[in-house]
Formats: structure tokens, C-alpha cells, sequence
């Protein structure tokens, strides 16, 4: 019995090769019709595609477009590959076309909406953008749209939107970013001499993060604005708690305001004890300018030796010269001083902030990276401290 199935099995086998067969020569007459009623300038812009002559391609695309307006797909693309290149007007009337169309199908004219405010998006007309997205709101590109006006609402400092919006899409925005955005409204109100809305929005930003450490800065920068020193030194130590790295960030504030108080002992101490439980070249920095005011020299150039000891860098060798200079004999002080600028040219690439998500550098500390918009990504450490850990 079974010997007369593998009979039939291997009689079957000519059958749906020849089945097979049949559907393929099919298949070809269905593409070699297809190809015959493109254009030509179709095949020569794949041609400079493979050649990599893009903007010959173009052009021959667009002779496509013109030729049959239902090439609805090549319309997407060359939109879509212009606003890559930054020609954003031609990406602009490329949708817009598309949108004009009278028979378009709906789905393809509101991907088409979308699409321009892309292009809106990316040359900075925000108010067009903002428009057209609100536009899609309630539509199968909603969340999309939500997302695009997330962004928007951030650009244009529209924070109050953009918690609105960011409540809306837990999966994009965090509780993180909503408390950025607090703390960007509260630093607004203290630039404009207002403390009560400054104080309600960095309490909001707490709720939403306990460990916004921008809002326990903002809050002592808050007392050092009413003249509350101590309460401002405060504020900026609670940052202990939250995340000790972000110490480095308020050295010089706590300098600051132990002068002013008359308290440099035990500012020496506090200082002294973050440095020797979270290493830093900026906490390093404001340490030494303390030791150096209180003892003098040469116990200023022992505390950044033994931290270089500790911790060696580049940028705290820098420092360490600077130390030795006023301590060295007249004779030898120009051979530190030429080691020392030899060091410099090195340090000026280290001493900068990376962002951890994308790796751009800066010199100054963004809360937000304005390179990938990401929020808190920044390390309160230098990048020579950062490859370090890595």
C-alpha cells in the first residue's frame, strides 16, 4: 500500500512543475506588459540611480510624474527625497500635487498631509506644521501626528502644549520629560522675577520625578534669588540623594555661596567629602580654588596631586601644572609653563559634555541634547571621565 502513494507521489511531481511553469510564464506576461507601458524616462532615472547621478535621476523621475499624475508612490518618493536634501519648496509642491489630485484615495491624501508637514516641520514653518498635524488628529495617522506635534510644542517652547500632548503618548514621552518641561517653565518664571509660578511648577516637576535633580538646582537657584543662602545650599546638597554625578554641576554655586556666608571651613569640608566620594575634574576645579584661598599654595598643589594619583587625566595634569607654577624656581617655571600649554592643545578635546544617545560634544551642559532631542542624556562629567567608565 504504500509503495502504490510514492507511485502517485512521484507522478505528481511533472504535474505541478508544469502547473508551476504555466503560473510563471503568466507572471512574466503580467511584468513584461507592466514594463512596456512605463515610460521611458522611467528606466533611464533607474539607470542614474545605479550610477549614482541623483540629480539626473531626478529629473528623469519627474518626467514620469508629469506623464501619468496617478504615479502616486513615485510622487512619495521624490517628496520624500527632496526634503532629505534639503530642497524642501520642491518637496512642498510634490505633496501638495498629491493633494490637489481630485480622485486620490483618502488614506493616500492624508499620508500625503502628512507628508508636508514634514516638510513644514523641517524648514522651521511651525505654525504650518502644527496646523496640518492638528488636522490628522482623530484620523489613522493620529499618533503619528501626536508625535510630530510633541516635537513642535518643544521647539517652539510651548510647554504647557507639550505636557498636554506628552500625557497623551506615554510610550514617547516619560515622566523624566515631563518634569524637564516643568523645569523649563519654572526657569522661565525665574528669569522674569517670579517666584510664586516658579516654586508651583518645580514642585509639579518633583511630583512627576523625585529625582529631578535640574529641579532641585532651579529650586536653589530660586533661594539664592530671594537672598536665602542657606536654604539655596540646601537645595543644591538634596542633589546627594538624587544622583550624586549632577554634584559637579552645583560646585560652583556652593563656592559661591559659603563665601558669601563666611562659612569657607565647612565648604572646604562638604567639597573636600564630594570629591573623595564622586571623583570630578569640575568638582576637582572648585576644591582647589577653596584650598588655594584658605592655605595657600602649596596645600593646594598636594590636594590635585593626590587626586591626579587617585584619578589620572589629562585635564587634572593640567591642573596640576597650573598648581606647580607658582611654586617652581624662576629658572624652570618656562619649561612648565611650555608643558603646560602642550597640554592644553590636548585637554581643549576632553574637556566637553557627550551626549550618552548620540554622542555629540559640546562645551556647555544641555539638559536637552541639541543634536538627537533627548532629554537628561547628557553626563554632568567631562568626556575624558566618560571614556573612562566605559
Amino acid at each position: 500500500m504504500n509503495d502504490f502513494f510514492d507511485y502517485w507521489q512521484l507522478l505528481l511531481i511533472p504535474v505541478f512543475f508544469g502547473l508551476g511553469w504555466a503560473a510563471a510564464r503568466v507572471d512574466m506576461r503580467q511584468v513584461i506588459h507592466e514594463s512596456r507601458a512605463l515610460p521611458r524616462s522611467y528606466f533611464q532615472g533607474l539607470n542614474f540611480l545605479l550610477n549614482e547621478q541623483p540629480d539626473k535621476a531626478i529629473d528623469s523621475f519627474l518626467e514620469v510624474a508629469k506623464v501619468d499624475s496617478q504615479t502616486v508612490e513615485l510622487h512619495f518618493a521624490l517628496g520624500n527625497l527632496f526634503r532629505r536634501r534639503g530642497e524642501t519648496e520642491r518637496a512642498i509642491r510634490m505633496h501638495q500635487s498629491l493633494i490637489d489630485l481630485p480622485d486620490l484615495d483618502e488614506h493616500l491624501r492624508l499620508q500625503a498631509l502628512s507628508e508636508l508637514g514634514l516638510d513644514f516641520l523641517k524648514v522651521g514653518l511651525l505654525d504650518r506644521a502644527e496646523e496640518i498635524f492638528n488636522k490628522l488628529l482623530g484620523t489613522e495617522l493620529e499618533e503619528a501626528a501626536k508625535r510630530n506635534l510633541l516635537e513642535i510644542y518643544q521647539l517652539g517652547k510651548e510647554w504647557l502644549k507639550a505636557v498636554e500632548i506628552a500625557r497623551e503618548l506615554p510610550d514617547v514621552a516619560s515622566q523624566r520629560d515631563i518634569a524637564e518641561y516643568y523645569c523649563e517653565l519654572a526657569a522661565n518664571e525665574i528669569m522674569r522675577s517670579r517666584p510664586d509660578a516658579a516654586a508651583q511648577y518645580l514642585d509639579v516637576a518633583i511630583q512627576n520625578n523625585r529625582k529631578c535633580v535640574r529641579a532641585s538646582l532651579l529650586r536653589g537657584d530660586l533661594y539664592l534669588q530671594a537672598g536665602d543662602l542657606v536654604a539655596a545650599i540646601d537645595a543644591w546638597q538634596a542633589i546627594e540623594q538624587q544622583d550624586p554625578a549632577y554634584l559637579a554641576l552645583v560646585a560652583q554655586r556652593l563656592l559661591e555661596a559659603y563665601r558669601k556666608l563666611e562659612r569657607r571651613d565647612e565648604g572646604i569640608a562638604l567639597l573636600s567629602g564630594y570629591l573623595e566620594r564622586y571623583p570630578s575634574l569640575d568638582l576637582l576645579d572648585v576644591v582647589y580654588q577653596l584650598v588655594l584661598e584658605a592655605e595657600g599654595n602649596e596645600v593646594a598643589y598636594r590636594l590635585v596631586r593626590a587626586e591626579l594619583q587617585r584619578n589620572p587625566t589629562l585635564l587634572g595634569l593640567e591642573k596640576l601644572m597650573s598648581a606647580r607654577l607658582p611654586l617652581v624656581a624662576p629658572e624652570v617655571r618656562t619649561d612648565v609653563e611650555l608643558a603646560k600649554t602642550i597640554i592644553q592643545g590636548y585637554t581643549r578635546r576632553l574637556s566637553r559634555y557627550r551626549c550618552d544617545n548620540c554622542g555629540f560634544k559640546a562645551r556647555q551642559f544641555y539638559w536637552r541634547c541639541p543634536a538627537c532631542g533627548g532629554w537628561e542624556t547628557y553626563s554632568p562629567r567631562r568626556s575624558e571621565e566618560f571614556d573612562q567608565t566605559l
